[in-house]
């Protein structure tokens, strides 16, 4: 069986940073992909779809610290979808891409701040601690 999601889009805004109780980080952020083409009448057509993208650990500081609204990024994770009760007591779903691989495909200078000192592809747990820029 295979689960792999593989995308590559521009970020809505910036990540959401926050911490499990044990002080793992986590990043959560949406992305966009777009879909263009045309209709019967020859115009052209685009359609957007969002993706709510989630990071853990060595990537999710990574996402954290150097990923910024409308940077262009691959992502490649599997797909998983969640279950919680609100305050009201509904049940609430909701489908997430928990990503394994990060990508920054934008050049120098697009990221947060005015420099990307990151660049390359960044697997979950893959990245030797000496290699973390922080």
């Amino acid at each position: 069986m295979v689960n792999k999601a593989i995308l590559i889009g521009r970020l809505g805004k910036d990540p959401e940073v926050r911490y499990t109780p044990d002080g793992m980080m986590v990043t959560n952020f949406n992305l966009a992909t777009d879909e263009q083409w045309k209709d019967k009448t020859g115009q052209k057509v685009q359609k957007t779809e969002w993706h709510r993208i989630v990071t853990f650990g060595k990537l999710a500081e990574i996402c954290g610290n150097y990923l910024a609204k409308g940077k262009l990024i691959f992502v490649e994770g599997r797909i998983q979808t969640r279950s919680w009760e609100d305050k009201e007591g509904t049940k609430r779903f909701t489908t997430e891409i928990v990503a394994s691989d990060m990508r920054m495909l934008d050049s120098k200078g697009q990221g947060k701040g005015s420099e990307s000192p990151v660049e390359g592809s960044f697997p979950a747990d893959a990245i030797p601690e000496e290699d973390v820029p922080f």
